[in-house]
C-alpha cells in the first residue's frame, strides 16, 4: 500500500519561505500528476499546484510567482518552494499523488502557518 509523508511544515513570517517536502513509499506505481493542495479553517481544501509527469506546472492564481512546484518521478517525490508567504497562506497542506492507473493517494498533511 502506498504512503505518502509530507514535511516541511512550520511557523513562519509575512514574506518568509519554506519548503515543503512529499515522499512516496510502499509501491511501485507509475505517476500520473502530483500535486499539493492546501485547506484554511472552515475552508474547502483547493488545488495549490500540480505537475505531470511530462513536467507539466499548473498553479492556484493566489501563488502564482511565490511558489514552484518540482517533483522526481524516479525517486516518487514531490517538493512545494513557497517564497514571500503571507498570513493567507496558512493551511494545512496536502500532497496528493494520482497514478496512471486511476488511484490516487494522500498525505496525512503539515501545518504551514504564516504571522503578520
Amino acid at each position: 500500500q502506498v504512503q505518502l509523508m509530507e514535511s516541511g511544515g512550520g511557523l513562519v513570517q509575512a514574506g518568509g519561505s519554506l519548503r515543503l517536502s512529499c515522499a512516496a513509499s510502499g509501491g511501485i506505481l507509475s505517476i500520473s500528476t502530483m500535486g499539493w493542495y492546501r485547506q484554511a479553517p472552515g475552508k474547502q481544501r483547493e488545488l495549490v499546484a500540480s505537475i505531470t509527469a511530462g513536467r507539466n506546472t499548473a498553479y492556484a492564481d493566489s501563488v502564482k510567482g511565490r511558489f514552484t512546484i518540482s517533483g522526481d518521478n524516479a525517486k516518487k517525490m514531490v517538493y512545494l518552494q513557497m517564497n514571500n508567504l503571507e498570513p493567507e497562506d496558512t493551511a494545512v497542506y496536502y500532497c496528493n499523488i494520482l497514478w496512471r492507473s486511476g488511484s490516487s493517494s494522500w498525505g496525512q498533511g503539515t501545518q504551514v502557518t504564516v504571522s503578520s
